[in-house]
Parts: C-alpha cells; structure tokens; sequence
C-alpha cells in the first residue's frame, strides 16, 4: 500500500499492484484495474518511486 494525497488535502492509501496506469493532463489521475480513478497531488515520479520503495521492503523480507 503506498500513501498519497487527494486534491483536497486529505491522505488515502491505494494497493500499488492494483494500479492500472498514471496520468498527468495537467493533474495526476491514477487508474485503477476496476476502473476507478483517483485525481491526487503526487507526481507520476513521485508515485514511482514510492512504488519501488514499497516493492523493495516487500523483498528485503523475503
């Protein structure tokens, strides 16, 4: 699970495997695999690597 933050402020958790593709027109919109989307503040590079810091914790447990 990674945490962003909606446009009014407010933090929310989504499940980064779920995460069918990230947009920015100018805003992030991230889509999910249900199709629900999610307008946030993060940028596209910022999602990525909280993707990549959460995948490495995943493995290092491994």
């Amino acid at each position: 699970m990674i945490k962003l933050t909606k446009m009014n402020g407010n933090d929310f958790y989504i499940n980064a495997d779920l995460i069918e593709k990230i947009d920015t027109v100018p805003n992030t919109i991230i889509t999910m695999n249900s199709q629900v989307q999610y307008l946030v503040k993060e940028s596209i590079l910022i999602i990525n690597e909280l993707i990549v810091e959460e995948k490495q914790k995943f493995f290092n447990k491994l």
